[in-house]
């Protein structure tokens, strides 16, 4: 039984830590946001809301300067404050606004925003028995070890998830009449938009797939969706 213990503890760490990421993540997306109500982007959700057959979508501006658009765990969409700053500059349009918000739609239709909460839970806990047997082996450097073994098949799950997303945005789009066109602009302004030209990596490209390569996937559902 005692052989077991670090693993127990570490499945007892993994639940502990999801439970307060949730509440942590609740709360602050409940302090930091309202609904987002600009009647240029209601009519583009409006016409998702109708190839989805739903009354309409809400989506919710989370007040921070990051440019960045995200899925809750509860099923709420979000539009950061900097992401909807660079639309009333003109900068976006409400069509590329709106394929954003296919995309997050696509990960709460995914199951992928609940999925992740779990796994990043579940990343700690497999980390820190995995972390306890490596050091066994390996004293000093087990725990690097376990930290590299997991960051890669967590990243790999992550660029998984984007590319269904992607996939569902494209249909939902062409569904809706506004076609896969915003989507693809959108993805080339991305990276100007976050600041990444010359200075840090934006925070969305981390554990995403490369801009380009993205672009080619739509561009092949685009396609089948065409053909079809």
């Amino acid at each position: 039984m005692l052989k077991f213990l670090p693993i127990l503890l570490a499945i007892g760490y993994g639940i502990a830590v999801y439970r307060f990421s949730a509440w942590r993540t609740a709360r602050e997306l409940d302090e930091k946001s309202t609904e987002l109500a600009d009647p240029r982007l209601l009519a583009a959700t409006r016409k998702l809301a109708e190839a989805l057959d739903l009354p309409r979508i809400k989506v919710n501006l989370y007040e921070i300067d990051a440019v960045n658009g995200l899925a809750a765990p509860d099923g709420r969409i979000f539009l950061t404050r900097g992401f909807y700053d660079k639309f009333r500059s003109g900068a976006v349009s409400a069509e590329e606004m709106a394929s954003v918000i296919a995309h997050e739609l696509g990960h709460v239709a995914l199951g992928h925003t609940k999925r992740r909460m779990i796994d990043f839970s579940g990343q700690n806990a497999v980390r820190t028995a995995l972390a306890l047997l490596l050091n066994r082996v390996l004293p000093g450097i087990g725990g690097y070890l376990a930290t590299g073994l997991v960051s890669l098949v967590a990243a790999k799950m992550s660029r998984g998830d984007e590319y269904e997303a992607d996939a569902y945005a494209t249909a939902l789009m062409m569904k809706a009449g506004l076609g896969a066109g915003p989507q693809k602009s959108m993805f080339r302004k991305l990276e100007g938009l976050s600041g990444g030209r010359g200075g840090a990596t934006p925070a969305w490209l981390l554990s995403h797939p490369r801009t380009d390569e993205r672009i080619k996937a739509i561009e092949e559902n685009e396609a089948k969706w065409l053909a079809g």
